[in-house]
């Protein structure tokens, strides 16, 4: 088993299921909220803090994904600029890859969670330099 460390080793893990994956990804851009503190501001400056909002989403097959940059570079066709891809995947059943149409309400639900300030813990998530973070 290939211990989750990039987006490469994402990839790797999303090859080895059984049934074939359909990747989601929700772009987040960062921002300090209007009734910020000067604590918040220096914390959000210093990389830490802020509010999120989703900005873009997109579901792709496996296939369709080859690297970080390219991820990137399709990303800023969009111009759209984001902070943060939160990525989950929606596994397919009887070897049939899920539709786009079958990912609409789990990207909904992606949004939603960022939305409401709900649990990201449960997606993995990338900076804009491909460094996985961690959401505490």
């Amino acid at each position: 088993m290939i211990e989750i460390t990039n987006y490469q080793t994402l990839l790797a893990v999303g090859k080895q299921q059984q049934e074939p994956q359909r990747f989601l990804f929700v772009f987040l851009q960062t921002s300090l909220p209007k009734d910020h503190t000067d604590d918040d501001k220096r914390r959000f400056h210093s990389g830490k803090g802020g509010e999120l909002q989703a900005i873009m989403c997109v579901d792709k097959d496996l296939q369709e994904l080859s690297n970080f940059a390219d991820l990137i570079k399709e990303s800023e066709q969009m111009e759209q600029d984001w902070s943060i891809v939160l990525i989950a995947c929606l596994s397919g059943v009887n070897a049939t890859l899920p539709s786009s149409k079958e990912a609409e309400q789990p990207l909904k639900m992606m949004v939603q969670t960022v939305q409401n300030g709900g649990d990201l813990s449960k997606y993995l998530a990338f900076d804009k330099q491909g460094e996985l973070l961690h959401f505490a």
